[in-house]
């Protein structure tokens, strides 16, 4: 718990453990979409200068962050950074977070929905195509009864100009939303999650990577078992390989080593 810049408390985001160079949260379903619901009570309440910002982290946002000191800052001042893949939630158990549970992007934005439309917040749907997002808050609205969704934007595929970028900051500030769920792809959501955060102040932005063409049908999930066992990428890559080859083939693969490194250090100093 920490002060803003009133008299009213601030709810902290969760303790975090280092990952290679990022800390990834300690913390679960349950305690995320809570705070959610608290944030948007204290956005509501109190003067808070900016929007907070939940990253949904996987091996791949972690390796990236090895690479480019933006992409590592911009992970590491998130208020929550969440173990979205196995990888992470093996890692973590190994350097101590026994209890740790995958945060996984497309269940966390179902979670969130849920406290929403019980508590009265509003959300917004920043990215996707624009033929999914009309499906996807239809299928959000049938799914959680009394969710308001309070606007939706799907940005084009080329960078925005200045005039376009202050339309879609006003029109997310018109619609009072308390939550704005962040598709696109990483790093390009947390980047403008990082960028945007003076302009939403208390607002909660979270960015959800291919949440929405899930839940909207157009792309199809892995099995749960492929997810609980750390298979996702293997069944992302058979449906996109055009597009995802490098990530899975040349990318993440850097991990398992620069995690064992990491993990003999930690002997090392204990012993």
């Amino acid at each position: 718990m920490y002060w803003n810049e009133g008299t009213c408390p601030v709810a902290a985001g969760p303790e975090k453990q280092l990952v290679l160079n990022v800390g990834i949260s300690k913390t679960s379903y349950a305690e995320v979409s809570a705070l959610c619901v608290q944030w948007a009570r204290e956005r509501r309440a109190a003067r808070i200068s900016r929007a907070r910002y939940i990253c949904v982290t996987s091996v791949h946002g972690v390796i990236m962050a090895q690479d480019d000191p933006e992409v590592a800052r911009i992970l590491n001042d998130a208020d929550i950074a969440t173990p979205d893949g196995m990888p992470l939630v093996w890692a973590m158990r190994s350097f101590g977070c026994r209890e740790q549970q995958r945060v996984y992007g497309p269940t966390l934005l179902l979670e969130i929905c849920r406290d929403a439309a019980r508590n009265g917040l509003r959300i917004f749907l920043y990215g996707g195509r624009e033929d999914t997002l009309p499906v996807l808050a239809a299928r959000l609205r049938d799914r959680f009864p009394g969710l308001e969704v309070a606007g939706m934007y799907a940005p084009p595929f080329r960078p925005m100009s200045k005039g376009e970028d202050e339309g879609v900051q006003r029109m997310i500030r018109e619609s009072d939303a308390d939550v704005v769920f962040v598709g696109i792809s990483t790093p390009k959501q947390e980047k403008w999650m990082y960028e945007h955060r003076d302009c939403f102040p208390g607002v909660t932005l979270i960015g959800v990577g291919a949440a929405f063409d899930f839940h909207a049908g157009r792309t199809r999930q892995a099995p749960p078992w492929m997810q609980r066992n750390g298979l996702e990428w293997l069944f992302r890559l058979a449906m996109e390989p055009r597009r995802l080859w490098r990530r899975y083939l040349l990318i993440t693969p850097r991990f398992l080593p620069l995690w064992a490194r990491q993990k003999l250090r930690q002997k090392k100093l204990a012993s």
